[in-house]
């Protein structure tokens, strides 16, 4: 990479850093209800709750959770050089809702090692998607693009379907709350979302850090690739470990939030380079800034309700999803 290229990519990485610091200072003084310096330092009160328990958790919700979309979508492309790889895309995020959504059904409050049961469904749905897609798209040839979307949009349907059955046969309040649940939405009330997320965050960006080296050799080819030694079976049950890791302790506390895997990459691509050195972190600070730009927009444009953040990505991700098939072509 070229001098000028490495410091435009530096000073990128620098303005998203700035921007999720004041996003995550600012983003929760935004909303059908401003905030005064008062309430900022009031320990009690109606505006103080609102404030710390609900709109600062929720921020931080975002920023975190929209840096796991943006690194996991990242990953895929990289892995499957495939421009419209994401967990969305790919069945991953509906895999993980389903394992979430069987949990809510039929399971109890937690599981093994005092882990939430909804948690720990979700991240084995998104396990066992990313073990089927790749069974069934890599070959000793390489990796087929059009099986692996194809078998993404299959498991997607499917896990829709079932998904579409569980609350069929479920009671009307537990139907309410997966239809709402499967919007995807940030509304929590205190820190323990925010607690939980945060460790997979981190696990799983250093986990894709570390191949970082790895998934740039893997841009000039498979083949060029592994005669470089690059293990590829490694490589790609790490990958899928870590993105599944990630996307699944999301969804397991916000709902499946599509697209923003898609499209936080493809900006950032054209704003710095494809080295994941610096593209890696780039979509942790800017998936996450996005999302929490989006919620802000979903809590205020028809406040004083509020419009789910998983509505407002589709609205987004449906329209770009269809200019990167138009670009492939041209």
């Amino acid at each position: 990479m070229s001098g000028i290229a490495e410091r435009k990519a530096r000073a990128v990485l620098i303005a998203l850093a700035i921007s999720w610091v004041a996003v995550a200072a600012l983003g929760p003084l935004i909303g059908a209800h401003g905030f005064g310096l008062g309430e900022l330092v009031e320990e009690n009160g109606t505006l103080s709750t609102i404030l710390w328990q609900i709109r600062v958790p929720r921020v931080l919700l975002a920023l975190l959770g929209g840096g796991i979309l943006a690194a996991s979508g990242l990953a895929f492309q990289s892995l499957f050089q495939n421009p419209l790889a994401e967990p969305y895309t790919l069945g991953v995020a509906g895999g993980a809702a389903l394992g979430a959504v069987v949990a809510l059904q039929f399971g109890g409050s937690t599981a093994g090692w005092g882990l939430p049961l909804v948690a720990v469904a979700a991240f084995l749905g998104a396990l066992a998607v990313s073990a089927v897609i790749s069974g069934l798209a890599v070959s000793p040839m390489g990796i087929n693009t059009s099986t692996l979307l194809l078998a993404g949009i299959a498991i997607s349907l499917t896990c829709s379907a079932l998904i579409l059955l569980i609350q069929y046969v479920s009671d009307l309040t537990r139907t309410f709350h997966m239809v709402r649940w499967m919007m995807g939405g940030l509304a929590v009330v205190g820190y323990q979302e925010v607690l939980w997320l945060a460790p997979w965050w981190l696990i799983g960006g250093a986990m894709l850090m570390g191949l970082r080296w790895e998934l740039n050799l893997l841009l000039t080819g498979e083949e060029l690739a592994a005669s470089r030694g690059l293990n590829l079976v490694r490589l790609r049950l790490t990958v899928l470990t870590a993105t599944s890791l990630m996307v699944g302790s999301l969804v397991a506390v916000t709902g499946p939030i599509g697209f923003v895997g898609l499209i936080v990459p493809h900006l950032l691509r054209r704003l710095t380079t494809e080295d994941h050195l610096y593209l890696l972190p780039a979509c942790l600070l800017g998936g996450g800034v996005f999302l929490a730009l989006c919620d802000l927009v979903a809590r205020t444009v028809l406040a004083p309700a509020e419009l789910p953040v998983g509505v407002l990505t589709a609205l987004l991700g449906g329209p770009f999803f269809l200019w990167l098939l138009v670009a492939q072509r041209r």
